[in-house]
C-alpha cells in the first residue's frame, strides 16, 4: 500500500506545536508505519486536541458511528491516541509524537523501535529544543528551596500531586529503549508519574501504566531524589498531568542537554551555589548527583556551571560538608511559563509559525 497516508499523518503531527520534523531517509514515516495500520493512521487524522465522544467525532466527520466506538478504543489501548473511560462514558483525542505517541508505545517497544527511535532522535531534537517555549520546566527537590525563598505554585511538586484526584505510575519509555540497545543505566525503572483531577482516570490505562494512590506517588517521588533522578514537569503554570523523574544518561530531555548540546533545554528558576570556603572537594555532586554535566572541579574546589545548572536541587541533598544551597534566578534571567497546556500549544505553535487551529 501507497505511504501516502503515512507521509500525511507526519505532515499533521509536525503541524502540531511539538513538532515532527521530516528526515532526509524518512525515519519518521517509518515508526509511524510501526506504529499504525492505514486505517488507524486515516482516524487519527480526524481526531482533535480537545477530547470527544465517539458521537461527536461522527457528527462532525461523518463517520458512520456503528463500530467507532470499537476502534478508537482499540487505538487508544495501543497508545495510537488519549483516552478516558468513566464507567462506560468515553472521550478521545489526538496526541502529538511527544508527550503523548512515543511514550504510550511503552508496552509495544521492541528493539527495532528502540533502534528507530534512536536513528530520530538528533532530527527530532534539533527542532524540539531550538523552539520556546521549553516544554520541560524543572521541579526542585521541595526541601532544599530555602524559606528565604517565596515560591510559586508551580514550583513545588507537592501542589502538583495535592491538586491531583487519581495517579498511575509507569516504567520509563526512555530507559526501556535504552534497555532495549542494551545501554540502560542501573537507576530506578518504575518512575513516571502521571495525574489526573477526577477519580478513576486510571482505571483503564492497560496500555500504560498502573493506578497507585497518592502516598504511592511521594513514595516514587522519595525514591527517585534518592536515586538522584531529577523532577520534570510541563512547563505550565498549571493544570500539570505528569511528573517525569530523570537521568541524565537515558531520559530524552536530558539527553538533549548532554548529547546534543541545547544547555536551555529546560525551563528553570534555580540555581546551585556551592560556597568554596566550605566545599572538602569530596565530589560527590559532581560524580554521583548532577545528571547535566553543571558542576566542575577548579583548583581543588568544585563549582557550578551556571549555564548548565538546571536548577534540581539533587546535589544539595547529599553535600556533606552542606556547602550547596538553592538560590533563585535574578528576575531578568527568569522567563514564567505560559498559564495552561493550550497556552502553550498557542505560543509554542505562534513561535514555530504552525496554524494547527483545525486541531483545536
Amino acid at each position: 500500500m501507497s505511504d501516502e497516508i503515512y507521509h500525511k499523518l507526519a505532515k499533521l503531527l509536525d503541524t502540531l506545536p511539538n513538532g515532527f520534523p521530516a528526515t532526509p531517509n524518512g525515519v519518521e514515516i517509518k515508526l509511524l508505519k510501526k506504529i499504525f495500520t492505514p486505517e488507524e493512521a486515516d482516524l487519527f487524522m480526524d481526531l482533535r486536541l480537545t477530547a470527544e465522544t465517539p458521537k461527536q467525532i461522527a457528527e462532525r466527520t461523518g463517520r458512520p458511528l456503528k463500530g467507532l466506538d470499537e476502534q478508537l478504543v482499540s487505538m487508544w489501548k495501543r497508545g495510537e491516541l488519549f483516552g478516558v473511560d468513566l464507567n462506560g462514558f468515553k472521550m478521545f483525542k489526538m496526541i502529538p509524537w511527544v508527550l503523548g505517541i512515543y511514550e504510550f508505545q511503552l508496552k509495544r517497544m521492541d528493539r527495532e523501535f528502540a533502534e528507530l527511535c534512536e536513528e530520530y532522535a538528533p532530527f527530532m531534537a534539533k527542532q524540539f529544543f531550538t523552539e520556546k517555549p521549553q516544554f520541560m520546566q524543572t521541579i526542585p527537590i521541595e526541601q532544599e528551596i530555602s524559606e528565604k525563598h517565596e515560591t510559586l505554585s508551580y514550583e513545588k511538586v507537592s501542589t502538583i500531586i495535592e491538586n491531583g484526584l487519581s495517579f498511575a505510575v509507569a516504567d520509563c519509555i526512555c530507559k526501556k529503549e535504552k534497555s532495549l540497545l542494551d545501554e540502560r543505566c542501573d537507576k530506578p525503572m518504575e518512575v513516571c508519574l502521571a495525574i489526573a483531577p477526577i477519580p478513576g482516570a486510571f482505571d483503564n490505562f492497560a496500555h500504560w501504566g498502573r493506578p497507585i494512590s497518592k502516598q504511592e506517588a511521594y513514595d516514587v517521588l522519595k525514591t527517585s531524589e534518592e536515586a538522584g533522578l531529577v523532577h520534570l514537569t510541563q512547563n505550565i503554570e498549571s493544570e500539570h498531568f505528569f511528573i517525569c523523574n530523570c537521568c541524565g544518561c537515558c531520559c530524552g530531555i536530558l539527553r538533549g542537554m548532554n548529547e546534543y548540546g541545547f544547555t536551555d533545554a529546560i525551563n528553570s528558576n534555580f540555581c546551585a551555589k556551592i560556597d568554596p570556603d566550605t566545599c572538602i572537594s569530596c565530589g560527590v555532586c559532581e560524580e554521583e548527583r548532577c545528571q547535566v554535566k553543571a558542576i566542575e572541579e577548579v583548583d581543588e574546589v568544585f563549582r557550578v556551571i551556571e549555564e548548565r545548572c538546571i536548577g534540581c536541587g539533587l546535589c544539595i541533598s547529599t553535600c556533606p560538608s552542606e556547602s550547596i544551597q538553592l538560590v533563585r534566578k535574578d528576575a531578568q534571567d527568569i522567563t514564567k511559563p505560559p498559564k495552561n497546556e493550550m497556552d502553550w500549544l498557542k505560543v509554542r505553535g505562534g513561535n514555530r509559525g504552525v496554524d494547527f487551529s483545525d486541531y483545536i
